[in-house]
């Protein structure tokens, strides 16, 4: 298993291997053992380029998530791909959820995580809620493992 972090935001001091060592939990829940990803923290204005580039939203974001869809061979790892979050972003939403900052990362890092492996909640409805249960589901077996 590879999980690769970089913090590219200098405001806001951030746990990596906390945040490292949940993001491993996640994947060994999800029976992804064998899988690497990236993980990149950046500000409001990184976000927003990537967002407008990416989507063609020209705003911030809270998490983007860029799957590879690697097909690897059964003996070697799997790419999932790469995970972005607004560090400001997710500050701001943690205030406004009412929940520990790092509850919120974790949350986010879920969210990218689960886009990683094929979740899709903006299909249509039905995609958004079975998103919303796995999403919850495995912030449960997380929280069970402290």
């Amino acid at each position: 298993m590879g999980i690769y972090i970089k913090n590219q935001q200098k405001a806001t001091d951030l746990d990596l291997k906390w945040l490292a060592k949940d993001l491993s939990r996640a994947l060994l829940h999800l029976g992804l053992q064998r899988s690497e990803l990236s993980v990149l923290f950046v500000n409001s204005r990184r976000m927003k380029i990537l967002n407008t580039r990416y989507r063609g939203i020209p705003r911030d974001t809270d998490v983007l998530s860029f799957p590879l869809g690697d097909e690897s061979p059964h003996d070697g790892p799997v790419m999932l791909g790469d995970i972005v979050i607004s560090v400001p972003k997710a500050l701001k939403q943690a205030k406004e959820f009412e929940v520990p900052f790092y509850d919120e990362l974790l949350r986010l890092l879920v969210h990218g995580l689960l886009h990683l492996v094929g979740y899709d909640h903006e299909i249509n409805s039905y995609q958004k809620k079975k998103m919303g249960k796995k999403e919850q589901e495995l912030l449960d077996a997380l929280k069970k493992m402290d």
